[in-house]
């Protein structure tokens, strides 16, 4: 997938600023190593710096990485594969945010992050779960549909109960796997639902020519205003899973 980062850091800087969250899991150690897996645009990877003695961003997108180095010429940044992780018993934390759903296959995920990590390291994470904009992608199937198009959809959004069992089955003491709802307000108004699909559907509406992507984003539109927009803003029906384990 093409990310724009530009677009990304303007438009769904939330995605950052909800992750501030989760570093509260994480009490500040010079003594530690951190591995952001997912950094994006190393906005938490930064905050990251001031609670770790070394910390290592890493994403698989050079767009990504390149506003990040931009950003933060003073870190450590990478392009990689999180299912191909190079590291071998490094990090005393992996941490990361809003990316798992973008992974399909979990379990290797896992066996890649524990061999990452050091004896009794942590895995600190979050992202989508069961039920994660079920109203947005929902109807952007049902658009596609209608315009000739057949949707696939890209996410794995697992329950708290079955990404649990795949951390025990990976050797993991799972301390923490929670799910909970976390509307979310998207930035840009009226346009702020389109935007948000114009990033995260990318892929998709890159096949289709640009007067039928309107058409279809219109449909979208109409077909999540009643249960989406409240008036002055689209708030995206997201659901979270936030997990804490030891290796």
């Amino acid at each position: 997938m093409q990310w724009d980062s530009a677009l990304y850091d303007t438009q769904h800087d939330f995605v950052a600023e909800y992750g501030k969250g989760l570093l509260e899991c994480i009490a500040p150690d010079a003594s530690q190593s951190i591995l952001d897996l997912g950094c994006g645009t190393g906005t938490l990877t930064d905050q990251l710096a001031a609670r770790a003695g070394s910390v290592v961003g890493i994403d698989a997108s050079p767009e990504m990485i390149g506003r990040a180095k931009q950003r933060f010429p003073h870190l450590a940044f990478m392009v990689g594969d999180a299912l191909s992780l190079p590291f071998e018993r490094q990090f005393d934390i992996v941490f990361s945010n809003a990316v798992f759903h973008w992974i399909p296959d979990h379990d290797r995920l896992l066996k890649r992050i524990r061999r990452a990590l050091k004896a009794q390291g942590r895995l600190i994470c979050e992202f989508g779960a069961r039920g994660n904009v079920a109203t947005i992608e929902e109807a952007f199937s049902r658009a596609c549909g209608e315009h000739g198009y057949a949707y696939t959809g890209r996410f794995t959004f697992p329950t708290a109960e079955t990404f649990a069992s795949l951390l025990v089955d990976n050797r993991f003491t799972c301390e923490q796997a929670v799910a909970y709802d976390r509307p979310t307000p998207l930035r840009g108004g009226e346009q702020g639902l389109r935007n948000w699909m114009r990033q995260f559907f990318a892929a998709d509406l890159g096949t289709m020519p640009e007067r039928r992507q309107e058409a279809l984003l219109e449909r979208v539109e109409e077909l999540t205003r009643p249960r989406l927009w409240n008036g002055s803003v689209w708030m995206a029906d997201y659901r979270r899973l936030r997990v804490v384990a030891r290796s």
